[in-house]
């Protein structure tokens, strides 16, 4: 799969997204306010006019497909991301289709239905994070797409290992949070995602780490100035 078909995927989504957008616009009266922002409990708390709570998301998802079809050409490794193009392009697509979901909730609730806007964001994220994790370890080390941190770009054990680890954390994230919005409820859940999303960052941070010093590959960026 190549990367283009990201962009092309990802503009079918947006297009979609965008003519959803225009069905709604003329189902709203002019002046209307319609809510642009959910608290944890899934009520909206913000208002706004119709022009930003219908095209918020669909900016939103335009910036992020814009900001993936730039990476590849800034990226110093190029062939390690082409070499992780399906990985790319699922979690490209999955982030593009979390925001398409979350955008029809957003519609359905400017038109006047009874969303939970919590609980619609939180399961499009666990989906999201389960995409993420399937993939993850299916990349190879680039400086815009994974986890990097000194040690990931600096060894391929490191990264490799790391991303192995991070694979299964985030499955295993994505799988808590759908869950907890089953079990606890929507408001409850989001502190779950939040304690769960900063725990593993501190894992696999420092699992890069251990990961790396055990690489005797390894390169030290202070002694060659470069990293591999």
């Amino acid at each position: 799969m190549k990367i283009r078909s990201l962009v092309v995927a990802g503009s079918a989504i947006l297009l979609a997204m965008l003519a959803l957008s225009a069905w709604a616009w003329f189902q709203l009266p002019d002046g209307a306010q319609v809510p642009v922002h959910w608290g944890p409990n899934g009520e909206p708390d913000g208002w706004g006019p119709k022009w930003l709570g219908l095209l918020g998301l669909p900016a939103t998802a335009a910036f992020v497909l814009g900001l993936l079809a730039l990476i590849p050409r800034f990226e110093p490794r190029l062939a390690n991301l082409s070499r992780s193009a399906p990985a790319y392009v699922a979690i490209g697509l999955a982030v593009m289709g979390m925001l398409a979901i979350m955008h029809v909730a957003a519609v359905m609730a400017a038109l006047g239905s009874d969303i939970d806007m919590s609980a619609v964001a939180l399961l499009a994220a666990g989906a999201m994070f389960i995409v993420i994790g399937n993939f993850m370890g299916k990349t190879r080390s680039n400086w815009f797409f994974g986890i990097r941190t000194p040690w990931t770009l600096s060894s391929e054990r490191s990264w490799a290992k790391t991303h192995r680890l991070g694979g299964r954390l985030f499955m295993a994230m994505g799988v808590a949070v759908v869950a907890a919005v089953a079990l606890i409820g929507s408001e409850a859940a989001v502190w779950v995602m939040l304690a769960a999303l900063a725990l593993v960052i501190v894992v696999l941070f420092v699992y890069s780490y251990i990961a790396w010093r055990d690489d005797p590959a390894r390169i030290e960026a202070g002694r060659t100035g470069s990293a591999r």
